[in-house]
């Protein structure tokens, strides 16, 4: 008989006692989902708690349609995990929705939230409060949340201003990405999903927010959304996102810091998104092995190539700074059959390979977790994910690579450390040291 899930999450924090308990928690939530009693649910954007967005991927484990109750009411964006056995501080993680998960989400005895483990309770839970910029709605109708909904407790605002990716099809998209799948199950639901925001409405919820944001949460903004191999409204993809920026740092100098998630573009089109006023550029690598990214990531293959990819990269840290350039790659996909590593060992091995070649140039990744979405080709073959010890000796080898290259937390996250982080889709920011200082 296998081990209960509380037993390997236990010998893991025993195991690797660098690793925050909470980091290990946080992890297993990411890559295998939570489930929700009814009594969890948010009731949508009329309520007093932050329902989930669906900013720019399902990151669920079933489509809306067997979901059930969580596709009529949706779960909460986030949540907040404190107390319990464990002591946890406290802790924010990114909802992903799995009703076979040994995680549920429901009201205690006592009448409160509670997180529970395998039926035992391991953790107090926190709902964020629905922000008053989500009650006010754009003159066109359309709410805050489907145009500029945050994220991170409230730190992020994420403008996935094009819903769809030109990477299209088997032979192009990205073998763990469900952005295509995610805007058609949407747009079968009948829910608003708008595929190209305009500048003005983006301008037009980022008034509100502005207005009605008056502690000040909302530090950033990332302009996102699926790559451009062709044309958008008539621009390529840096003067298409690019817009964007420049319109928000006209209208709100200052006010935020400005993020962009692209493709790895030529040197002169990051020179543009520079001038545009974008200040942190993301030109995701994805997974660092050359096989894997040949076969997992097929359309950035054919177009770009991994090697001009990182060339890419670097060259842009000439432009940003290298503490601002921050690339992002999935954690787990290292994994994934049938072509991943089959031993742990061998896949961190390979990803602390890419760690080391960025760290040691100035350049600071990060990472999301992998939820394996099962409309995606490698979520339907690997439906539990990476295992558990790969995500935990991850963070163990992220941390000492920073440390070896003298590294501290990259701009953009937040504050660092376990019990203040508030980046909730890793636990990367969970696991460095409090005193490290962050840029926003």
């Amino acid at each position: 008989m296998g081990r209960s899930r509380t037993e390997e999450v236990e010998d893991l924090m025993g195991r690797f006692p660098g690793v925050p308990r909470e980091a290990v928690i946080k992890e297993d939530l990411l890559r295998g989902g939570i489930a929700f009693d009814e009594s969890a649910l948010t009731g949508e954007e009329g309520g007093d708690v932050k329902p989930k967005s669906y900013f720019i991927f399902s990151f669920d484990h079933r489509t809306l349609p067997e979901l059930g109750a969580a596709a009529l009411r949706r779960p909460p964006e986030e949540i907040v995990l404190t107390g319990g056995p464990y002591g946890l501080r406290r802790t924010v993680v990114s909802v992903r929705v799995n009703p076979q998960s040994p995680y549920r989400v429901g009201v205690t005895p006592e009448g409160a939230l509670g997180l529970m483990l395998d039926g035992r309770h391991i953790a107090d839970v926190g709902l964020p409060p629905m922000p008053d910029y989500y009650r006010h709605t754009l003159a066109n109708g359309k709410s805050v949340m489907e145009v500029a909904p945050t994220i991170q407790w409230g730190y992020l605002i994420y403008l996935t201003v094009f819903r769809v990716c030109q990477y299209f099809g088997a032979k192009e998209e990205c073998q763990y990405c469900d952005i295509n799948h995610n805007w058609r199950q949407h747009k079968a639901a009948g829910r608003p999903y708008t595929g190209v925001k305009s500048v003005e409405e983006v301008l037009e919820a980022l008034e509100i927010i502005d207005r009605h944001d008056t502690a000040g949460a909302s530090r950033a903004y990332t302009l996102t959304g699926g790559s451009i191999t062709s044309r958008v409204d008539g621009l390529t993809e840096a003067d298409f996102y690019g817009r964007y920026a420049q319109a928000i740092e006209e209208r709100f100098p200052g006010r935020w810091t400005g993020k962009v998630v692209a493709q790895a573009l030529p040197r002169a089109d990051v020179q543009r998104f520079h001038d545009y006023g974008i200040r942190i550029y993301h030109p995701n690598y994805e997974v660092w092995d050359r096989r894997l990214f040949e076969l997992y990531c097929p359309g950035k293959e054919r177009y770009v190539g991994r090697d001009e990819w990182h060339r890419r990269i670097l060259d842009s840290a000439e432009v940003f700074g290298p503490r601002n350039v921050i690339p992002n790659f999935v954690a787990g996909v290292e994994m994934a059959a049938p072509a991943g590593f089959t031993t742990v060992g061998e896949a961190v091995d390979s990803t602390a390979e890419g760690l080391r070649f960025f760290m040691s140039r100035g350049i600071t990744p990060r990472f999301t977790t992998w939820c394996p979405e099962p409309t995606t080709p490698l979520g339907r073959s690997n439906p539990q994910g990476a295992p558990l010890e790969y995500h935990i000796r991850l963070l163990e080898t992220y941390r000492a690579t920073m440390d070896e290259f003298g590294l501290s937390s990259p701009p953009g996250y937040g504050p660092a450390g376990p019990g203040r982080a508030v980046f909730s889709v890793s636990s990367f920011m969970d696991s460095l040291l409090p005193d490290s200082p962050s840029g926003v």
